[in-house]
């Protein structure tokens, strides 16, 4: 009946209007969306790519927010599992890779011709980077990135047996982080020719980690630092070959902004209270307190919880919670 109908439009149409009709229908069957089994997958699923091709076109897709969770969360699962001393050198080695950030920006600074005004100069802020590559690509515990990594098996297992594993791996990275930075401090105040050449933008950098912003001004700046780098960890999984440069990126902002990160920033802090320019009370309460609760805060809360939030109804619809 359907082949019969358009011979019959033939035989009583005008061959032109016949044409006509005929141009129009190929027009809406191009405009119309194809439905139901007509729809033909694209991407590394298309039938119009060899097998070479879907290889390639798989390799170049972008990973779904969930996968993005499952990498970071199996990240975090590994970390729980970790041997308490394993751990802990991991996270002394961490601390000590931090100094580095510090030592850079000072060298920076001090090779600046004519030199910048201010303890922080574009320029300058440039080597804040350096520690924040060594440990990440190095693979090494900071505390800032386990806030993260280690808070998504907590928000997906929801029992007190991963919540105690990860206050344990939070304690440990953060006391080896902390004793790494004290150690490079001291380094740094070894009297030599090196040393005390960098000591004037030392002494600069390390004066602003205790500026007298109160309580509420530094742990603000710390959120926003404990934000940047979280999110930092959750782009790393999509970023390939460019994870050296979305590391660059997002810890400059934190140097330029001027924001306050409890590891990289207690290098600067210990380095002024051994040297006699503060007190441990000093460093107690005008940096370490209020940086580690922001820090704590814009890593677990801003983007813990709300990325894990986001894919929590995937989650559930595949049986887990």
């Amino acid at each position: 009946m359907g082949a019969a109908c358009p011979r019959a439009l033939s035989a009583m149409l005008p061959r032109v209007v016949y044409g006509e009709l005929q141009y129009c229908q190929r027009r809406i069957a191009v405009a119309s969306p194809p439905t139901g089994q007509d729809r033909q997958p694209a991407g590394h699923t298309s039938p119009h790519l060899t097998n070479k091709e879907r290889d390639q076109a798989d390799a170049h897709s972008t990973p779904r927010a969930l996968v993005v969770h499952e990498i970071i969360r199996q990240e975090g699962e590994t970390a729980l599992r970790r041997d308490t001393l394993a751990l802990l050198w991991s996270a002394l080695a961490a601390g000590l890779s931090m100094g580095f950030s510090f030592l850079t920006q000072a060298v920076l600074e001090t090779r600046m011709s004519p030199p910048a005004s201010g303890a922080f100069s574009l320029v300058g802020a440039a080597g804040y980077c350096v520690g924040f590559v060594i440990v990440v690509l190095g693979r090494q515990q900071l505390f800032t990135e386990s806030t993260l990594t280690v808070i998504l098996p907590v928000l997906t297992h929801r029992d007190a047996r991963t919540l105690l594993a990860a206050l344990r791996l939070w304690i440990i990275v953060l006391c080896g982080n902390l004793a790494g930075t004290w150690i490079f401090a001291g380094i740094l105040l070894l009297p030599t020719p090196f040393t005390a050449r960098l000591a004037p933008a030392l002494s600069a950098l390390a004066q602003s980690s205790l500026q007298p912003a109160g309580f509420a001004s530094t742990t603000l700046r710390a959120v926003l630092a404990g934000w940047l780098i979280a999110l930092m960890v959750w782009l790393l999984p999509n970023a390939r070959s460019a994870a050296v440069l979305i590391i660059a990126v997002v810890t400059y902002v934190v140097a330029i902004c001027e924001l306050s990160h409890v590891i990289a920033g207690s290098t600067e802090a210990a380095y002024l209270v051994l040297g006699g320019g503060a007190g441990f009370a000093d460093y107690l309460g005008r940096f370490l307190a209020p940086t580690l609760l922001g820090n704590t805060i814009g890593g677990v809360a801003l983007v813990g919880l709300l990325n894990h939030a986001s894919i929590a109804p995937e989650m559930s619809g595949r049986g887990q919670t």
